[in-house]
């Protein structure tokens, strides 16, 4: 914040801006102000790699060209907004540590070894990485944790969600983040009780299981639901996305947040103030 009360203009770099999240970022970013696109990333080999990232977006040409050049890309830059791919994401988590810029991922699918490269990188700059930044599915997660909470594992928890068809990760980083909040509300390890999919012959269901099914067709942008299914009762808990730019603007309010703070891995609970906010070691 400046003397005058007004906020600095935040310089945001895209990683993933060919992408459909990449590109809903790169728009949200021409309409807001105080904010302002300065570079825009791809891997080596995209196609988007030297077009006007305006252009791929389907705005007017804004001069910034889309480079694989992580260096001189986050050269300028407050922040770099990530929605890409998991190895993508881990040479971006480097890149961004070493030129000290805060680092907001949405990308899905990391596996332990991803996210032990997102914590390294944290020991020197501020990682803002959720399965989802949208305000409406991290307050569910928090009624999810709740739910969990209050009921007994006679109430059998099932995940079930729905993507477009072209999604490639499954379940999703959503429904992996509704499962880990029921698991942290039931107070047990979510890869401990995970069942991902069924098929044949499965016998009966586990007590105390969290089942996941994922969804594919057509163009739908992401429906969550969260089922408590009970003795003679049925509780669903349900987020259903129309837009992406729910999730560009979450992410955007997360880099803001993020500049200026503590090195450190913060969720989207820290950016809406969903949790304790983390102090310095």
């Amino acid at each position: 914040m400046n003397p005058g009360g007004r906020m600095s203009e935040m310089r945001a770099a895209v990683a993933g801006a060919g992408g459909r999240m990449g590109r809903a970022v790169i728009r949200l970013l021409a309409e807001t102000e105080g904010a302002s696109l300065v570079a825009s990333i791809e891997r080596t080999g995209s196609p988007h790699v030297g077009q006007d990232a305006g252009s791929v977006a389907e705005i007017a040409a804004n001069g910034v060209i889309i480079t694989d050049d992580l260096q001189a890309a986050l050269g300028d830059a407050d922040a770099v907004i990530d929605f890409s791919a998991p190895a993508s994401t881990v040479a971006l988590a480097q890149a961004a540590a070493e030129a000290g810029v805060v680092l907001v991922t949405g990308t899905t699918g990391l596996s332990a070894e991803d996210g032990a490269a997102l914590n390294e990188a944290a020991r020197s700059i501020p990682v803002v990485q959720a399965g989802n930044m949208s305000l409406g599915v991290n307050l569910l997660a928090q009624f999810v944790r709740q739910a969990a909470r209050a009921l007994d594992s006679s109430y059998d928890i099932e995940v079930v969600e729905m993507h477009h068809r072209h999604k490639v990760d499954a379940p999703s980083g959503t429904s992996l983040m509704f499962g880990a909040a029921a698991a942290e509300g039931r107070g047990v390890a979510l890869a401990d009780v995970a069942v991902r999919g069924r098929d044949g012959h499965t016998g009966e269901r586990p007590e105390g299981a969290i089942g996941f099914a994922a969804l594919r067709g057509g163009t739908v942008v992401g429906d969550h639901t969260v089922m408590f299914a009970g003795d003679g009762e049925s509780i669903e808990l349900t987020h259903r996305a129309f837009d992406r730019a729910i999730f560009a603007r979450g992410a955007l309010a997360a880099a803001r947040w993020a500049i200026g703070r503590h090195p450190g891995r913060y969720s989207m609970a820290d950016v809406l103030g969903l949790s304790e906010e983390k102090n310095p070691d």
